[in-house]
Parts: C-alpha cells; structure tokens; sequence
C-alpha cells in the first residue's frame, strides 16, 4: 500500500516518529515538516516511486494522506 511506503520514507528522510504518521497528520503542524523538509521529500518519492511530480506540488500537499493520494495518481 502506498500508505505505508509513503509513511516509511518520512520517518528515514525525515526522521519523523513513525507513531506520528496518520492520513490525516498534517505536515507542518502535526509532522513539524518546513519547506525545506517537503523538497527533500518530493525528491525522495520521485526517486523511490519512479515519477516526476510538477513543480507546484508542494502547494497542494498539505497531509500525508494528500501525498498518498499524489504519488498514486502519478504513478497511474
């Protein structure tokens, strides 16, 4: 499930506690992810995934289950 994969690859770029991670985390207030830590994050699921996600992605993700939801209509 891409959920878990997802969740998997924030607590090893990001060193986020795993326990944290939920559909609904927010990024910035609930992950305490900045700017800086969402570009590293995209770079990795490109990477891991095998996409390329457009510039203005970041914008648009604002929870983990934003991501999830992201990476899976790009790797459609």
């Amino acid at each position: 499930m891409t959920f878990d994969k997802v969740k998997e690859l924030i607590v090893e770029t990001l060193s986020v506690d795993e326990d944290k991670i939920k559909m609904e985390s927010n990024l910035a207030e609930d992950l305490k992810i900045d700017s800086l830590d969402a570009v590293e994050l995209v770079m990795t699921l490109e990477e891991e995934f095998d996409i390329k996600l457009p510039d203005d992605v970041l914008k648009q993700l604002k929870t983990v289950e934003d991501v999830v939801k992201c990476v899976d209509q790009y790797k459609a």
